[in-house]
């Protein structure tokens, strides 16, 4: 049996799913896009092909086994992307829980079932319905859970609104010994360098008291201002609006002085190495062009 173990980002990992891109299918129509960079490469004849996202995450799985790490991948669904794992479930604590994801994609939960098995029944949450969550969107943090939200009155209208008020009560609910704090995020269905689609595409905590950030990505400047004063402006990584459209903020943390990072983040890969970090590079730009990369690939299961 699997002990879920998930506090924080950054400690030293033991246990993950990762993604898989065989048998992602053919390139979506426009009209199927869940989100703007995705559109983008879609109409422009540039969505990536199916051999080099195998190949980059290939490379990813390579890292993380060098690292003694346990890697799952899902069970293949024909014609399915599945390289996004952590839209599908997230670990806090000892929890497992099911992201209520967009209807069409929950055939990506199934096929990580035969890992569920390996959980004892009582530590995977169901939320109800209402509750609208995705993985990307929460990052326990020691006594923090912070969570990434949209809860304007036109909710309804972006695709790219993935994390709801209901979900920012149901984590203080079930977990009533964090503080939970969320914030709002900037949401465009069509400009993906004016939307965060989830909160790891504008923030991510580094080491053990670092931060990457956008600060475009948040739509309110004193819950921006907040994370800066948090982790304190010498250790904050501020990306640009560029960036952030190549996913830099979007890295994945081994430990906290091993990170995964695309190889041509030249300048966050030497900032880390500056301040006593491994940096692991790989190649993931082919990914980058859905809307993801490293984080959104994982759904870590246990931290030591």
């Amino acid at each position: 049996m699997i002990k879920l173990n998930i506090k924080d980002e950054t400690s030293s990992l033991k246990s993950v799913v990762l993604g898989t891109a065989v048998h992602s299918g053919p390139v979506p129509l426009a009209e199927e896009a869940y989100d703007p960079k995705s559109l983008q490469h879609i109409l422009a004849g540039t969505y990536p092909k199916e051999e080099d996202m195998i190949g980059e995450i290939a490379a990813f799985t390579a890292v993380l086994e060098k690292h003694n790490v346990q890697v799952f991948s899902p069970k293949v669904i024909a014609n399915c992307n599945q390289i996004f794992a952590r839209d599908i479930a997230f670990v806090i604590e000892d929890k497992l829980i099911k992201a209520n994801i967009l209807p069409d994609r929950e055939r990506e939960f199934d096929a990580i079932k035969y890992v569920l098995k390996k959980i004892h029944e009582d530590q995977i949450i169901y939320p109800p319905k209402e509750v609208h969550i995705e993985g990307g969107d929460v990052m326990p943090w020691n006594d923090h859970i912070f969570i990434g939200t949209y809860t304007g009155p036109d909710y309804a209208d972006y695709i790219t609104a993935r994390t709801n008020k209901a979900a920012v009560e149901f984590l203080k609910e079930k977990f009533p010994n964090k503080t939970v704090k969320a914030f709002e995020l900037r949401k465009s269905n069509t400009n993906p360098k004016e939307n965060a689609l989830h909160l790891d595409c504008c923030f991510q905590p580094i080491g053990r008291d670092m931060a990457i950030l956008h600060k475009n990505g948040f739509l309110v400047e004193e819950e921006y201002q907040w994370l800066v004063d948090y982790f304190g402006k010498d250790k904050v990584f501020e990306i640009t609006k560029e960036e952030m459209y190549n996913m830099m903020s979007n890295v994945f943390s081994i430990s906290p002085t091993v990170v995964v990072s695309e190889r041509n983040f030249t300048r966050l890969n030497n900032w880390l190495r500056d301040r006593g970090i491994t940096v692991e590079e790989i190649p993931y730009a082919e990914v980058s062009k859905q809307g993801g990369l490293l984080r959104c690939s994982t759904l870590p299961l246990v931290r030591e």
